[in-house]
């Protein structure tokens, strides 16, 4: 699609270096060793269109070395998308060959952060207590980790103790004789405690709560990897699903959390709300797709389809989407859709895509780029989730009409 190329093209040429980055106006400016809102997520576009033989590799070093300016952040506050684990995804995006040296001292480092996070977890769980968000999800938790050490063969010991420390996580668990997942937090979503949260929740989103665990399970299993009880957990999500699944009008969907309230009486509030990757269908259906490919469950497979199908044409829910971001906006509902396009039993899919590209597809590249730096209710942005890096890959994947060379997209857990 000629937009699209166009867009993602100039959108690369505005962040061809990191001192072009320092002389655009961005009230919270951009941080070098993030993934999500940095130089290690702008470094990522340019490391999948050198693949791609659309700009030089010389970008993606300069944007690299930017991130490693300063010593990296090790065990206590590094993830996926921050630190020593954000900066091997990159690394490692760039494909064999390249950066071997930097990527063999990155592993050491990664495994000992992992082994630190597998036994904080496994102790919490001895001790019968609850999780913090942070510990499992996809942006700060063992899930987020997972989809990185399962694309290092050397970290396969790790995969493997991350993928036994998930399924404990679902595990049932007994609080003062209430039943609940083991994945309940007493936190907000937040991943702070409120008063608007009495007694906790049940996250259900790819960002921060169970659907990226299930994700994770499933694409484990496609690759063959497998630990004892992943099947039994994998089915003991896809329960949880079915039992808080809301059937509207324009089709079903799933509430982003449940409440210690809504456990007890069983219902839910109005909805559904916005169907992005972070909360809502988009990010769940795909991820049930997946669990069911992996599990080779064709029925619920088709009904993962249909539920995104009718989210991805329902305009309701697509006039919640406000922004164009790959994390809640369109170009993270138009990868998702794309992505599931091609692993669907149905033909449905692909044709909700012209829709969901229009809002970036339907204005000049120029004006895109300066509706992502200057928003009109949040601060721009040119890193990964929320802002214009991940809005050129999507855009460069739809161009290409290829799955991404990088892999840049698996730190979203939807591959």
């Amino acid at each position: 699609m000629t937009a699209a190329r166009n867009a993602a093209d100039l959108i690369a040429e505005r962040l061809a270096s990191p001192d072009d980055a320092r002389r655009l106006v961005l009230k919270n400016g951009w941080v070098p060793q993030s993934l999500a809102y940095g130089a290690v997520g702008v470094a990522l576009l340019h490391i999948e269109r050198a693949l791609t033989g659309d700009g030089p590799w010389q970008r993606a070093h300069d944007w690299l070395s930017c991130a490693t300016h300063q010593p990296l952040v090790g065990i206590d506050a590094s993830h996926l998308f921050f630190g020593v684990p954000a900066l091997a995804f990159a690394l490692d995006a760039a494909g064999p060959g390249r950066y071997t040296r930097a990527l063999d001292a990155l592993d050491h480092r990664i495994g000992g952060i992992v082994r630190e996070r597998v036994q904080r977890a496994h102790a919490r769980m001895d001790r019968s207590e609850l999780p913090a968000l942070a510990e499992f999800d996809a942006i700060r938790g063992l899930t987020g980790l997972g989809s990185l050490l399962l694309r290092r063969d050397v970290h396969a010991v790790s995969a493997r103790a991350v993928l036994d420390c998930l399924v404990r996580l679902t595990e049932p668990v007994t609080v003062h004789g209430e039943a609940l997942p083991g994945w309940w937090s007493l936190l907000a979503p937040s991943g702070k405690s409120s008063p608007d949260f009495p007694g906790g929740h049940a996250n259900s989103g790819i960002a921060h709560g169970i659907g990226a665990v299930l994700a994770l399970l499933g694409s484990a299993a496609r690759r063959g990897i497998t630990v004892d009880g992943q099947d039994a957990a994998i089915a003991r999500i896809f329960a949880w699903l079915d039992e808080w699944r809301q059937d509207g009008p324009t089709g079903p969907w799933w509430p982003y959390w449940v409440t210690r309230g809504q456990l007890r009486t069983g219902k839910i509030g109005n909805g559904p709300s916005r169907p992005s990757w972070c909360y809502g269908t988009a990010g769940l259906a795909r991820a049930q797709q997946i669990a069911a490919l992996a599990a080779g469950d064709t029925a619920r497979q088709l009904a993962a389809e249909a539920a995104l199908a009718q989210a991805m044409t329902d305009p309701g829910q697509l006039q919640q989407t406000a922004d164009l971001s790959l994390c809640h906006g369109y170009a993270g509902l138009a990868h998702i859709t794309r992505l599931a396009a091609n692993d669907a039993g149905t033909s449905n899919l692909a044709g909700c895509l012209p829709r969901l590209l229009a809002p970036m597809t339907d204005i000049s590249p120029e004006a895109l780029f300066r509706q992502l730096l200057h928003p009109s209710d949040r601060p721009g942005d040119i890193g990964f989730l929320d802002g214009a890096a991940g809005v050129a890959l999507a855009m460069h994947s739809v161009a290409a009409a290829t799955p991404p060379i990088s892999g840049w997209d698996a730190c979203l857990l939807i591959t």
